[in-house]
């Protein structure tokens, strides 16, 4: 995708449209600020001081960036014996990319976010439990020829489905996969070495990777296939197989989950997040949220962080933002081109009729149609006055990032498909960029070589935009922050 031509508006940039009778509350989150040229002047190398760092005011540490990555390390820093923590974000928000509109009676996510109650973020904020939603969200996917199906495979449609002369294809495919993609390069040789082409075209696969990343498989890395799609691996090997086999001759259902399945609360995540935020400022960290960052620069071993409402200083900094950001701010030399990031569409609707399936949430891993991902809200929190709800995801770069577009092809292949056949209204928008970023080729090296200028600056970045991380999961941000501040034991 091309790079986003706006400064970073928090750990990602958004714009959103909602049905006009709710415009007026919906509200513009961004932020902007003027340079305090007084503060700090650019220099090739560093941001040079303008000012003497012991007028400013000063902390133990400075975390950027209040999403899940900066809070779980605002908590750690604190365990470290920080007693002063400052967290700036340029969002009004904590939670980074934990977003959700609310829009009449409809509560909608951008994206689809499920928790679990054994996920290590409650170590840090055990609070914030009894404000999660039970649920028992299932799964399903829209195959190729047009049936909605088991996700992510489904041996009765995918294998057995296929007819002897297709299944005995597909059977060299594989054997054919093993051998000739022993060394693989890119996503779809990952995903041929594990189940063989002909399956891969069968099944969905390669198109729904496609959709999930808005490019087509051969380009991306074989690093994003690894930090991504590491579940293919266990659900492709000989022992899933035939449990999956014998499941669909005996028709058991799939085991239960050892652990319990949450949603953010009906209130959305300001109300999920609230007790974090009084636990961490009753222990010392100061949040100053909807704050435009102008600038970063060192003076020894102290770091100042210029903002639009005055500048602060510590000895430690720690960033969650996205990498070229950090290196903007900090005066840095970018390596190479611009960090890949997918720009997210989701399109929030009511509807009211026979939806053509019945999980919480169906894939789309057919040929055809833009959307990934459909997430129904009403099965986890209710319909609302008589009518279901649900956000579709459309990955950007397929759509032009136009609304108008992705909601006309939406609509074109439900009706191909029979799906959401009735009464289907768009009740808003919202349109994520740098929603998470993606592995072509050659990023991982760049992400790498940013992160290590960035560490001979002095400043620590981590998390999904720090690190450039796929992080699908708050329990993924937390264990990742964790073993990036915390001191590995000898």
């Amino acid at each position: 995708m091309s790079p986003d031509p706006h400064p970073w508006l928090g750990p990602i940039g958004y714009r959103s449209f909602v049905h006009p009778a709710e415009q007026s509350r919906a509200g513009d989150m961004m932020r902007t600020g003027a340079r305090d040229e007084r503060a700090v002047r650019r220099t090739r190398g560093g941001a040079v001081a303008d000012a003497r760092s012991d007028e400013l005011p000063t902390a133990d540490a400075i975390v950027l960036g209040a999403g899940m990555s900066g809070l779980v390390s605002a908590s750690i820093l604190l365990e470290q014996g920080n007693s002063r923590v400052v967290v700036l974000d340029e969002y009004d928000h904590v939670g980074g990319n934990h977003i959700d509109r609310a829009i009449g009676g409809y509560t909608f996510d951008i994206g689809s976010l499920i928790f679990q109650d054994d996920s290590p973020l409650l170590a840090h904020f055990p609070e914030i439990l009894p404000r999660y939603v039970p649920i028992e969200p299932s799964w399903s996917r829209l195959s190729p020829q047009g049936v909605v199906t088991h996700y992510p495979f489904s041996i009765r449609d995918d294998v057995l489905g296929a007819g002897p002369v297709e299944l005995l294809r597909m059977a060299g495919s594989a054997v054919a996969g093993r051998v000739s993609k022993r060394h693989q390069h890119n996503v779809r040789d990952f995903a041929e070495h594990l189940l063989g082409a002909r399956f891969i075209d069968r099944s969905g696969l390669g198109y729904y990777m496609q959709r999930l990343c808005g490019l087509p498989p051969e380009q991306i890395d074989l690093e994003f296939a690894r930090s991504r799609l590491g579940w293919l691996e266990e659900q492709s090997s000989v022992r899933n197989l035939v449990r999956r086999l014998l499941r669909s001759v005996t028709g058991d259902p799939e085991p239960p989950s050892h652990n319990r399945q949450l949603a953010r609360a009906r209130e959305g995540y300001g109300h999920l997040y609230e007790p974090a935020v009084q636990s961490l400022t009753e222990r010392g960290v100061e949040f100053s949220l909807g704050t435009r960052l102008t600038g970063v620069y060192r003076t020894g071993d102290q770091f100042t962080v210029s903002t639009g409402a005055g500048p602060v200083a510590a000895p430690r900094l720690v960033s969650t933002i996205p990498l070229d950001r950090a290196l903007e701010l900090c005066a840095l030399d970018a390596p190479g081109e611009p960090l890949p990031t997918v720009t997210l569409v989701s399109l929030f609707f009511s509807f009211s009729g026979d939806r053509g399936f019945d999980t919480s949430i169906l894939y789309n891993f057919s040929r055809e149609g833009a959307w990934k991902r459909i997430t129904v809200y009403s099965d986890l929190y209710g319909p609302s006055d008589g009518r279901e709800f649900f956000t579709v995801e459309v990955i950007g770069e397929r759509v032009g990032n136009s609304v108008p577009t992705a909601e006309a092809d939406f609509r074109a292949h439900c009706a191909a498909n029979e799906l959401l056949l009735g009464d289907l209204v768009l009740e808003g928008s919202h349109v994520l960029d740098n929603a998470y970023p993606i592995y072509t080729r050659g990023s991982g090296e760049r992400a790498r070589d940013s992160i290590q200028a960035l560490r001979e600056f002095g400043l620590e970045s981590l998390g999904r935009q720090g690190g450039f991380q796929y992080q699908p999961t708050a329990r993924a941000s937390t264990v990742e922050a964790e073993r990036a501040l915390r001191p590995t034991s000898s």
